[in-house]
């Protein structure tokens, strides 16, 4: 059923929104592309003129295309080889959504994103409605085929499977970046103290290279083990051994969050998550699986 330019025109109004919720919910900018897509076709071969509320209809449509895509990425990833890490985002991409909040911005911080693959689909669903959306609970039992009261239940269970014990510290953009280019001035500066300074002492480095490059397949532990395995793997000479080409390392914004971005040729080829806590650094997620990195490196 073709669409006319008015129903052209209010899907592609509900685009962002779509896919700032698909992004939150798979932890992948591509899927979150490729469900929102589907979404349209949905809504192409909808009876439309039956619909009375497009925008309900549109994120109830997108969150079963989610829900679907989510119960197949639990079987890929037990075949993933090495740790697996969501897809980094730069500030600015209209795939991060609403930032207004501190729970906006801590809902797709990569440290929650990652944690949300401790979720069962509906929870992690019925968590970013609410948390990142502000959908009511009514709300979000109409889209999930659920009562209120299970609705209410379920997000209590998905918050207490995302607590970690940490207090996370809340920081906006100009505050992420300092603590980015501090970060990044220690790692070139070979002190090895000045960076465990920066990192709480029980800080864990999880890396993510699919498979596709070198990346450790176990987690660091503790400031003094990570400082010094940052101090050698980022020192210039190290990196542009490694690819074969010059290395530039910069200090960025990525997912609301500091992070250490590596270029070459004009191409990411790793991104450094800094979490940030009240005691300091107290994880690093490095992302260095080449197909995690295009759109990152579409807006560098």
């Amino acid at each position: 059923m073709s669409l006319s330019s008015r129903e052209v025109d209010l899907f592609e109004r509900s685009r962002g929104r779509l896919e700032a919720i698909a992004y939150r919910m798979l932890g992948s900018a591509g899927d979150a592309e490729d469900a929102v897509q589907d979404t349209f076709l949905r809504w192409q071969a909808a009876a439309r003129e039956h619909i009375e509320t497009p925008e309900a209809w549109l994120t109830r449509a997108l969150t079963n295309v989610c829900l679907n895509q989510l119960s197949s990425a639990r079987a890929r990833r037990e075949t993933y080889v090495g740790q697996w890490l969501p897809e980094p985002v730069l500030a600015g991409d209209r795939m991060l959504g609403p930032a207004e909040t501190v729970e906006q911005r801590e809902s797709v911080s990569i440290a929650v994103l990652a944690l949300m693959e401790r979720l069962s689909p509906h929870e992690r669903a019925v968590y970013v409605l609410r948390e990142a959306f502000g959908y009511p609970h009514a709300g979000i039992a109409e889209i999930l085929d659920l009562t209120e009261a299970n609705c209410q239940q379920i997000y209590r269970r998905a918050k207490q499977h995302l607590a970690t014990g940490r207090s996370r510290r809340a920081i906006d953009a100009a505050e992420a970046r300092r603590i980015a280019e501090e970060f990044l001035a220690a790692a070139l500066s070979g002190d090895v103290d000045a960076l465990v300074r920066q990192l709480a002492g029980d800080a864990v480095s999880v890396a993510d290279g699919g498979g596709e490059v070198p990346a450790r397949t176990t987690p660091i532990v503790g400031a003094l083990a990570i400082a010094r395995f940052v101090r050698s793997s980022l020192r210039p000479t190290v990196a542009e051994r490694f690819v074969g080409a010059e290395v530039t390392l910069h200090a960025a914004v990525v997912n609301d969050g500091p992070a250490v971005v590596a270029v070459t040729g004009g191409r990411v080829i790793g991104v450094i998550s800094l979490e940030v806590t009240a005691d300091g650094i107290a994880a690093l997620h490095i992302q260095a699986n080449p197909g995690k990195l295009a759109r990152v490196t579409e807006h560098w």
